[in-house]
């Protein structure tokens, strides 16, 4: 009644109405709802129930009064106790009112109570009189339950306890940016802004250094603060009544009450729309770069087995077995290199992008970026329909189904991907196999990921299964029945589907058998409209040829150009390209562009004599050659649109005209920056 009127009230009813505080008028922003309790007035169960509802309790004895102080731990403690769980006890606030009416204070007696149980967090004494220490005691109460001592430290030990120890410990190795065992000025700098909004002026950052030099020879070191100087200072807080301190940084860093990183902090919310995906974003790359630097002490582009450990000490767990190094690129001594660590991270924001936000939180992403949640790394792709329809896509990461028959090869392919030949893969043990393989493919000169899953061989795919960008249809081609195998899964699930498709022969370097079918790998190959089916052998001296994973990415990227319509069929881009260029018209034309060059030179040629003629015929024809070669390079580069060469036509009177060389030359150029200019136009929209 005294804090709500401020002022002593001359008749005191046995029990106060309750009250609620507002969060503007408090120090630390938040409701306060408050309710007195009589014994006078009300029963036990009453008690019970207002004792279940409560953050904190304030137990309320007189100073001048002996029986008051004794009843503390004979009556309400006790009781308190009683009806909490003892994991989960609530904080308790002794309050020792009428201290207007003595001359001594009562802490002497309250403070070997305190000693004896943990769940009281301080002793206030007040006067509701006179109002002294009265909003004080609200403060102390609302701080108990926001910034408790409890999960922080021990009293009888005076140490923290292990759990802020191994939180604090954590937040030190993700604010050590260099990872040289200290924090410098900068470090600490951006720590103090980043959880108290504001920088430390350099004579603060003295003053927090010497007052660490002179409780611990060694929480400083080389101008820096190390961790023993870190922890130091954090138990100076909370020794000193100072635990918002620490319970600021810990929750900045998104630790709760008990001390645990919140779902909300590791999950942040992040809606997927069927059939689209999630990748890494620029930004992600380069913290992840930043994060592979800092760990790789010795700079030899790989992090060795102790690297890789320091790097995850972060983390409550080893996030990565032994099976990652059989999915993504290590160098000659097995340790994943720098292209590696970032491809497993895109494996994993592929597969299970709530894995990648919870791994990304273990880093401190959110922090150290200074963005809201790990969120902001991701990108959600659209949906394939629409890439579809649009005939572009902005995805970076292709998903390739590796379809197979037991033992016809699939592993083999899969560490292929990886630059790995038979040699290399025989030293892999079979507990440490992976089902996938991730790499970068260059296509067109941009780099892509080209993600392999090795599938189940069963009868049946599954759903999940069959979703991908492309599928690889690999048989054994020194088996008679490994392709009935590969024939029979496109037919059950591919054949209708709009997902292009490509058949591998492999270990082709073995003697190639008839295959147990109707019809030939080829002949299915050119039925179904796909491209001829590709030999592959991971058994050579150096690196596996990586042609069939090109193809495979380009595919990918390109389902609606139907490239892997490499057949005869006179409907697609590729033969009706084709075909034109073996036309009789294209041929006449040639030939008579180069009739008339030389009909044209051939004075001038006589005037030099016989010998400069010899040897200006040898360069016209090269110069018609290196315009028939342009001629065909447009082509290639031009193949995805057939449309270039429709108005494409010379007539027999600009062969006869005088000025025909000059115009046939202007005419060749303009054409040739024209094709170009179109088809990187095309490239660049897709």
């Amino acid at each position: 009644m005294s804090l709500v009127s401020e002022e002593f009230p001359e008749e005191v009813p046995p029990r106060a109405e309750e009250i609620t505080i507002p969060a503007d008028v408090t120090p630390e922003r938040v409701p306060t709802h408050i309710v007195d309790y009589s014994e006078a007035e009300q029963t036990d169960e009453q008690l019970y129930h207002e004792i279940s509802q409560a953050n904190v309790i304030c137990i309320v004895y007189a100073v001048n009064n002996k029986n008051s102080i004794e009843k503390v731990t004979s009556r309400w403690i006790p009781l308190i106790n009683e009806r909490t769980d003892k994991d989960s006890r609530l904080p308790l606030i002794l309050v020792g009112n009428k201290s207007d009416l003595v001359e001594y204070s009562s802490m002497e007696t309250i403070l070997p109570i305190m000693n004896q149980y943990t769940e009281i967090e301080t002793c206030v004494e007040c006067s509701a009189k006179n109002l002294k220490n009265i909003s004080e005691l609200f403060y102390y109460a609302q701080k108990a339950v926001l910034h408790p001592t409890g999960p922080l430290y021990c009293p009888e030990e005076k140490e923290m306890k292990p759990a802020c120890i191994k939180a604090l410990t954590r937040i030190f190795r993700i604010s050590d940016q260099d990872n040289d065992g200290t924090l410098n000025d900068a470090e600490l700098n951006f720590f103090q802004r980043i959880c108290f909004n504001t920088p430390l002026a350099p004579q603060a950052l003295e003053d927090v250094k010497n007052v660490v030099r002179k409780n611990l020879s060694d929480g400083v070191a080389d101008n820096g603060l190390t961790l023993k100087g870190f922890l130091f200072l954090h138990t100076l807080f909370i020794q000193r009544g100072r635990h918002e301190t620490t319970w600021t940084v810990l929750r900045r860093f998104g630790y709760d009450d008990d001390l645990e990183l919140t779902p909300e902090y590791l999950f942040p919310p992040l809606k997927i729309p069927p059939d689209c995906t999630t990748e890494l974003n620029h930004h992600a790359y380069l913290f992840l770069q930043s994060i592979f630097d800092k760990h790789d002490l010795d700079r030899d582009c790989a992090l060795s087995p102790e690297e890789l450990k320091d790097l995850f000490k972060v983390f409550p767990y080893m996030p990565w077995g032994p099976d990652v190094n059989n999915t993504v690129c290590t160098n000659e001594r097995g340790w994943i290199t720098y292209q590696g660590f970032l491809s497993q991270w895109t494996l994993t924001t592929y597969l299970d992008v709530q894995r990648c936000l919870e791994y990304l939180g273990y880093l401190g992403y959110s922090i150290l970026t200074e963005q809201e949640s790990q969120a902001s790394a991701l990108t959600v792709t659209r949906d394939k329909k629409i890439d579809l329809q649009k005939k572009q896509t902005q995805r970076n990461v292709f998903r390739c189904n590796v379809v197979g028959m037991k033992g016809c090869g699939k592993n083999g392919v899969l560490q292929a991907l990886l630059g790995r030949n038979l040699m290399r893969q025989r030293q892999i043990r079979a507990e440490h196999k992976s089902y996938y393989a991730i790499n970068t493919v260059y296509v067109y000169g941009q780099e892509k990921y080209l993600l392999l899953h090795d599938v189940s061989d069963s009868e049946f795919l599954c759903d999940d299964e069959t979703i991908c960008d492309v599928v690889c249809l690999v048989y054994d081609v020194n088996n008679p029945k490994s392709f009935e195998y590969c024939a029979r899964i496109f037919k059950q699930h591919f054949m209708d589907s709009r997902t292009p498709c490509l058949v591998v022969a492999a270990k082709s370097d073995l003697h190639e058998v008839k295959q147990e079918y109707s019809i030939s790998p080829a002949d299915f190959c050119k039925k179904h409209k796909m491209p001829p089916p590709q030999a592959f052998t991971c058994n050579t001296v150096e690196a596996p040829s990586k042609d069939i994973f090109v193809k495979l990415t380009t595919m990918a990227m390109y389902p609606h150009a139907r490239l892997r319509c490499m057949c005869a069929c006179n409907r697609c881009t590729f033969c009706i390209c084709q075909n034109f260029l073996n036309s009789d018209l294209l041929q006449s034309v040639k030939n008579k562009l180069f009739t008339a060059v030389l009909n044209r030179l051939r004075p001038h040629v006589d005037e030099l004599g016989a010998m400069l003629l010899a040897d200006e015929e040898s360069s016209i024809i090269h110069q018609v050659h290196a315009v028939s070669f342009v001629e065909d390079s447009i082509f290639m580069e031009s193949s995805l649109d057939p449309h270039l060469f429709e108005d494409r036509h010379m007539t027999q009177a600009d062969l006869k005209s005088s000025s025909f060389w000059l115009r046939a030359s202007f005419g060749a150029t303009v054409f040739a920056v024209l094709g170009f200019a179109m088809y990187k136009a095309l490239l660049k929209q897709r």
